[in-house]
């Protein structure tokens, strides 16, 4: 069994360092300030002048600046003004370093240069290592809030987009369930059989479909919340799509599937996953192909790689390219055949394997391709 949450993402190692600039224009004091401070976690960036902490701050976004009052062409307290008059560098903390004698007017007017606070050289280690400690700590806290910001608004989107769907897209079948049964009832009170059969039948296509967007919505709750897991074991791929081609061009009265097979297609993976994502992609394709031959191309030469392929008729826009995999996609164009949801499942199925899917248009033709490790998604 396969346990890591699909909502899970590691973080990167830009997103969990913190720098902090030092500015000083004696070369000394900055390799002074870099062995002291920098540590697993925190960078410390150099500037010799105010213009090149100017060109760093544009770059990088730092969690507290280290700044020498006393520098040529343009000292701390102008550089200071011209970081509170830009929105990007407004809140950034600053602390002025100054090897002047205490001088009250002078701190009073670092201070109101935006200063959190104003330092005397020489500095005692175990201070400058304790304020920087906090101002690090406070800056890894607020961007902590603001992810956990975003990842709310997200959720509240999708939250809505979710609500919208049950109360809109489900009521559509449940509405042609009802009104089929009624027609059902009446035929049958009349002995007219053609009538109670064609009835019967829409009402049961209405069920599939709403079982089907029920499934859809199950698969991405337990998504979206971490809690899927893979049962993986050995399978032949090559089988696994000959069966399911065979279920569809059965439901799909005049449905034409070409299926080409190339090398040793046995590998490990989930099977039921697999199927679920195979028909997804199969369905879009026998909907959107307009009605012409789908073919299906499965390569197993790789030793490595499993590979499948499903192309049909037709040509996607650039912008429906750019939201393939995005949850929801297509709900502009009031669609009432799903929710949106069947590639981004796909896209999530195979990343819980190791693998990608990709999709291209191009000459009238759509492709979806998956590629799958062979041995199978990494414990």
């Amino acid at each position: 069994m396969i346990g890591t949450p699909l909502a899970a993402r590691a973080p990167t190692e830009a997103a969990t360092t913190v720098d902090i600039l030092v500015v000083d224009d004696f070369e000394e004091n900055l390799v002074a300030m870099r062995a002291l401070l920098e540590r697993s976690g925190v960078r410390v960036l150099t500037a010799h002048s105010g213009n090149e902490a100017l060109e760093l701050l544009l770059v990088h976004e730092v969690a507290l600046a280290l700044v020498d009052v006393q520098m040529p062409e343009m000292d701390g307290f102008a550089l200071a003004e011209l970081m509170r008059g830009a929105e990007r560098t407004r809140d950034v903390p600053i602390i002025f370093v100054s090897a002047a004698p205490s001088d009250t007017a002078r701190s009073f007017r670092g201070y109101e240069a935006g200063a959190v606070d104003f330092l005397n050289k020489p500095i005692d280690p175990r201070v400058i290592e304790s304020k920087v400690g906090v101002f690090v700590e406070l800056f890894r806290q607020r961007r902590e809030l603001s992810r956990s910001n975003t990842e709310l608004r997200q959720a509240i989107d999708l939250n809505a987009t979710m609500t919208a769907v049950l109360t809109h897209d489900l009521r559509s079948p449940l509405s042609a369930i009802t009104t089929g049964a009624e027609v059902a009832l009446l035929a049958a009170d009349r002995g007219q059989h053609d009538t109670l059969r064609n009835a019967v039948l829409r009402i049961r296509n209405s069920g599939q479909r709403m079982g089907r967007m029920i499934a859809q919505l199950l698969d991405f709750s337990q998504i979206r919340s971490g809690t899927m897991r893979l049962a993986v074991h050995s399978a032949d791929l090559g089988e696994l799509c000959a069966g399911l081609v065979e279920e569809l061009a059965l439901a799909r009265s005049g449905a034409r599937i070409e299926v080409s097979t190339q090398g040793d297609l046995r590998g490990r993976f989930d099977a039921d996953r697999l199927a679920q994502a195979f028909t997804n992609l199969l369905g879009n394709a026998l909907e959107h192909g307009a009605d012409k031959v789908v073919h299906v191309r499965l390569d197993g030469r790789d030793p490595d790689w499993l590979l499948l392929e499903v192309e049909n008729r037709g040509e996607l826009s650039a912008e429906a390219r750019q939201r393939l995999f995005v949850p929801f996609r297509g709900r502009e164009d009031n669609s009432r055949q799903g929710l949106g949801l069947g590639l981004y499942i796909v896209d999530q199925f195979v990343r819980a394997h190791g693998g990608e899917v990709s999709g291209r248009s191009s000459e009238g033709r759509t492709t979806f391709a998956l590629r799958l490790p062979r041995a199978g998604p990494a414990s």
